[in-house]
């Protein structure tokens, strides 16, 4: 008789739809304001008439 075999941690991922969709939302959430940040950042200053 063989012992019931563990999931994959990735295999677990997988099989939980709500982790899925809280990193579907926060993980394009934060690249998308870490990138606004660099863009700011490495915006020249201004130059007013």
């Amino acid at each position: 008789m063989t012992e019931p075999r563990k999931p994959h941690p990735i295999e677990r991922l997988f099989d939980n739809p709500w982790l899925l969709l809280v990193l579907g939302v926060v993980v394009p959430t934060l690249s998308y304001t870490v990138w606004g940040w660099i863009e700011l950042a490495l915006m020249p200053e201004a130059r007013l008439p």
